[in-house]
C-alpha cells in the first residue's frame, strides 16, 4: 500500500474500485473528505482511479488483490488496523454476474465462484474488519445489492441467490451490532446503471438510457452521516 492519510480523515475501503460504481463511489467519497483504500484485481486500473483522486486534491491508497484470496483479506485488515487503528466505512461493491441460465445448467465451478465473491468474500470482509469498525465512533457498512436479490427472477441463478443472501447477512450483522457499537449497516440497490456488468446482462440495451455510476455514488453518500 502507498500514500498516507491525515489522522483526522475518515478511512473508507471500497471493493471493486477499479471501475464502474466502485470507482465513482471512491471519487465521490474522496471529494467528501475520506481517505480511500481502493481494492480490485487490476493494479493499473486502481492506479488510474488513485490518480484521479489525487488530481482532485484527495488522498488514496491502492491495495490490488483478488477477493477470492480469503487470507489476503485478513492480511489487509491487519495492515489497515496497524496503520490507522480503525475503519470508518466499508463499501462492499465488488461482484460477479455469472451466466444467466436455468439453475440446473450452471456449472458447479461457476456457481462456487459467484457465491464466493458475492457472498463469502463479503462475510470475510465483515469478519476481518469488524474489530476496526468498532474502533470508529461512527462506522458504516454499505453493501450493494440488486433487485433480483429480493424479487426472484428466472435465469438469474447464482447472482440472485448471492444477493438475497448478502442482504440477509448485512441485516443480521446490523442487528448484532446496533445496540453495542456505533456501526450502521446499509443495503443499497443501484437499479439499472451504466456498467460493464449491466452490458453483459442486457447486451442489446442502449447504455445511454440508464443512469451513470456517479448517480449511484450519490445514493451511497446520501445514506452516510453528515
Amino acid at each position: 500500500m502507498t500514500d498516507t492519510a491525515e489522522s483526522t480523515q475518515k478511512i473508507a475501503l471500497v471493493t471493486g474500485a477499479s471501475r464502474g460504481i466502485g470507482a465513482a463511489t471512491a471519487l465521490a467519497l474522496a471529494q467528501a473528505g475520506y481517505h480511500l483504500i481502493l481494492t480490485g484485481r487490476s493494479e493499473q486500473h486502481l492506479a488510474e482511479v488513485e490518480g484521479k483522486i489525487h488530481g482532485a486534491g484527495g488522498t488514496a491508497t491502492i491495495a490490488p488483490f483478488d477477493l477470492a484470496d480469503s487470507d489476503a483479506i485478513d492480511r489487509l485488515a491487519a495492515a489497515i488496523g496497524a496503520r490507522w487503528g480503525r475503519l470508518d466505512l466499508l463499501v462492499l461493491n465488488a461482484g460477479q454476474l455469472g451466466t444467466l441460465a436455468p439453475l440446473p445448467h450452471i456449472e458447479v465451478k461457476e456457481w462456487n465462484s459467484v457465491i464466493n465473491l458475492n457472498l463469502t468474500a463479503n462475510w470475510r470482509l465483515v469478519r476481518a474488519f469488524d474489530p476496526w469498525l468498532r474502533q470508529s465512533p461512527t462506522a458504516d457498512v454499505v453493501a450493494l445489492t440488486s433487485t433480483v436479490g429480493h424479487e426472484p427472477r428466472a435465469y438469474w441463478g447464482a447472482y440472485a441467490v448471492s444477493k438475497a443472501a448478502l442482504e440477509s447477512m448485512i441485516a443480521i450483522y446490523g442487528l448484532e451490532v446496533e445496540a453495542i457499537t456505533g456501526i450502521r449497516t446499509h443495503v443499497v440497490n443501484p437499479g439499472a446503471t451504466r456498467t460493464a456488468m449491466r452490458a453483459r446482462a442486457f447486451p442489446g440495451e442502449d447504455p445511454q438510457t440508464v443512469k451513470p455510476p456517479e448517480d449511484v455514488a450519490a445514493m451511497i453518500l446520501a445514506v452516510l452521516p453528515r
